[in-house]
């Protein structure tokens, strides 16, 4: 300021000395007049380049941090320029380092698991992530500004908006359901900044889909459970109120036998799932010889035959090549001897039954059981390594199955990286096959 002044003085003596040259005394006041004029207009001129590059700024036609871009202004005019210049400079980093920031949080709710959309006050969408896209059937860049209302017709997500309470979550089927395959879709609405909304959803079909095969896991072990007992507490009761001869006791006591073996069985059966869930995967070191596993099966499935059926069953085994499998030894020997029992089981008495082991020309080995059983409809197919499920139930029980062994093959086989492959049709029998990759079946050199 101090120099802005001087300059006014400067400019008001060059003119009254001027003046008082050119017409003494009288020009000394019209010279001091012209001369804080020209003060005047350079001071104006000045105010003028400064509005000019403050406009220039402010429309963006000058960017502010390029070389040249702040005008050469002396005096006062040049500090407001540079003062103004430091303000717009720390105002754009502050920008630049809040909108980094913002995209930083964006990009974190993009990769989130859940949906996620933000409403406007009217519930128009503001922003969703690619998630919530997928979930609702949005299109993230042109549904933008489009009311939620128009774009998910759901009638409970419709109540749920109208009724404005959003102390809970509501669950409504997704953009992709089918009647075969529904997806099921948690929806919750958070209120923030007055009457704005943060939408979240989360896909619960798997959920869903465990805490059904959970209830139906707790229902069917009861039950199966629950069918033996009562037998066996009726013939206990039974054996203690009425005088029974030798024969009828013998009777009784061999059918508690059997309920109670159908028990263990079922309890062994559990604990193997349970084993099988909770384990460690089986490593390659251990080798098991497929001569020494059909050995076993053969013994089992013979004695089976002979319980079950009273004129047994035509069984055929074919080793094939001498092979091992790495694996563990009690895990294949249990998954290989279920689809031999199974085939037992479900084929009627006289029935044939082939079991065989073959090398694939890729180096893959194939165990199969074939049989010329009833059979088993395609609808069931999909779910016969479900727990607990069964084509004929009462067939099953008849034979003593515990509706595992399946769901116990299908584990053995995905923990040693197999393959199982069933085939079926009605009144052509079923053949059930475990096929193992390369690198877990090498030809035996030595004879076990």
């Amino acid at each position: 300021m101090i120099r802005r002044w001087i300059a006014f003085l400067a400019c008001g003596v060059a003119g009254g000395a001027a003046g008082w040259w050119l017409a003494s005394r009288e020009g000394l006041a019209w010279g001091l007049l012209l001369g804080a004029a020209a003060w005047q207009l350079i001071d104006s001129w000045y105010a003028r380049r400064m509005l000019a590059w403050l406009r220039s700024e402010q429309s963006n036609e000058t960017p502010l941090l390029m070389a040249g871009a702040q005008p050469s202004l002396p005096g006062v005019w040049g500090e407001a320029a540079d003062r103004i210049r430091r303000l717009l400079k720390n105002s754009h980093q502050q920008y630049s380092e809040s909108q980094a920031r913002l995209d930083e949080f964006l990009a974190a709710l993009q990769a989130s698991p859940s949906g996620v959309v933000l409403l406007d006050d009217e519930g128009r969408i503001e922003w969703c992530n690619q998630t919530a896209a997928q979930h609702f059937g949005f299109d993230a860049r042109r549904d933008l500004q489009q009311h939620i209302a128009n774009l998910v017709r759901d009638p409970v997500f419709n109540a749920y908006m109208t009724a404005a309470s959003f102390l809970h979550e509501v669950v409504i089927l997704g953009s992709s359901s089918t009647p075969a395959r529904p997806v099921r879709l948690s929806v919750h609405v958070h209120r923030y900044r007055k009457d704005r909304k943060l939408l979240l959803s989360r896909d619960i079909t798997a959920l869903e889909q465990a805490e059904v095969m959970r209830r139906d896991f707790v229902a069917n072990v009861s039950h199966e459970i629950r069918t033996p007992l009562t037998v066996v507490s009726g013939f206990i009761e039974t054996l203690q109120t009425l005088p029974l001869k030798k024969p009828e006791r013998d009777r009784y006591l061999a059918l508690m036998g059997l309920q109670s073996q159908r028990m263990q069985t079922l309890v062994d059966d559990l604990l193997t799932l349970s084993r099988l869930e909770g384990s460690p995967l089986p490593g390659a070191h251990e080798w098991t010889a497929t001569a020494s596993m059909f050995a076993q099966c053969e013994q089992e499935a013979r004695a089976l035959s002979s319980v079950i059926a009273a004129q047994g069953h035509e069984l055929t085994f074919e080793t094939g090549p001498a092979c091992e499998i790495a694996g563990l030894r009690r895990e294949l020997c249990s998954a290989l001897s279920n689809l031999v029992n199974n085939a037992v089981r479900y084929t009627p008495g006289g029935g044939l039954i082939e079991i065989y082991w073959t090398m694939l020309a890729d180096g893959r080995g194939m165990f199969c059981v074939r049989d010329s059983g009833p059979g088993i409809a395609a609808e069931h197919l999909p779910r016969l390594t479900e727990r607990f499920y069964r084509v004929d139930r009462s067939r099953s029980r008849e034979t003593g199955g515990t509706g595992l062994g399946l769901a116990i093959v299908k584990h053995v086989a995905q923990r040693h990286g197999a393959e199982l492959r069933i085939e079926s049709q009605l009144g052509k029998g079923s053949c059930f096959c475990i096929i193992f990759p390369a690198g877990r079946v090498r030809r035996q050199t030595q004879p076990a």
